[in-house]
């Protein structure tokens, strides 16, 4: 009986055509190869794993579109082009400009972030200091890491700086403090337009240190920073006329 040839190329095209896989996906597709077969048929190719789902789905890196912050994501499903979780995380911290809290990173990659920082902090691959009782973690590079310290401590001051400004009596906790009672007395959409406004102000990095102050998704910030930007406002909708859900998509009541 002639053995089956398992081609690499025969993985390339179906990637390509299906754009991610996983293991079980791709033994189907090549006729039930052994699993080392398939790993070493990826090998002769430019493979990424994702760093959701737990690695469990794959993709080419021909296939990913890439962010500027080198992340993609194809039906939920996370990829980066500096490889598994832990090589993202430590990526994305050394090229930041004030290092990231667990809950600022978690909101960059949509993922849970705390473990795989615990774990680059204790091989020594990263640094953390603790800001306002939260750790930040930075680069492994002193001279990288000095600048965002300078950096983190700089958008500290300024997040809180218009209310000092007004009352110099008040000392930053309490000011921060009077900025969260003020938060929570807002609905969805202001508090998203406030966030907005704040970065604004903080410039380069605003939507991060916002959402960490705040405890917002940077993308919510970024959202109404650029509704700002815009001038997409209605003063009395959350949502702009036509934004929500199409009539018929919504549910009626049972009677």
């Amino acid at each position: 009986m002639n053995k089956i040839k398992y081609s690499a190329k025969a993985i390339e095209k179906f990637l390509k055509h299906s754009k991610i896989a996983t293991l079980a996906q791709l033994t189907a597709e090549l006729n039930n190869p052994a699993r080392c077969t398939i790993f070493r048929k990826l090998e002769q190719l430019e493979y990424l794993s994702s760093y959701s789902h737990r690695g469990k789905y794959y993709t080419l890196r021909s296939v990913a579109r890439f962010s500027d912050l080198g992340l993609w994501d194809y039906r939920s499903v996370r990829f980066s082009r500096f490889g598994n979780l832990l090589d993202t995380a430590q990526a994305l911290v050394h090229d930041s400009e004030a290092g990231y809290t667990a809950t600022e990173l978690k909101g960059v990659l949509n993922v849970k972030t705390k473990h795989a920082l615990t774990q680059l902090y204790r091989s020594g691959r990263i640094q953390r200091d603790p800001f306002d009782s939260v750790y930040v973690y930075l680069s492994g590079e002193n001279h990288i890491a000095d600048r965002q310290r300078k950096a983190r401590k700089n958008h500290q001051q300024c997040s809180s700086a218009s209310l000092i400004v007004a009352n110099p009596d008040l000392a930053a906790e309490e000011a921060k403090a009077i900025i969260l009672l003020f938060c929570s007395m807002l609905d969805e959409r202001q508090r998203r337009l406030y966030a907005g406004l704040e970065s604004l102000k903080l410039g380069y990095g605003g939507d991060m240190h916002i959402a960490s102050l705040l405890g917002m998704a940077p993308h919510t910030v970024a959202r109404g920073r650029k509704e700002l930007i815009s001038g997409d406002l209605s003063p009395d909708r959350v949502r702009r006329k036509g934004g929500g859900r199409l009539s018929q998509e919504k549910k009626r009541l049972k009677s």
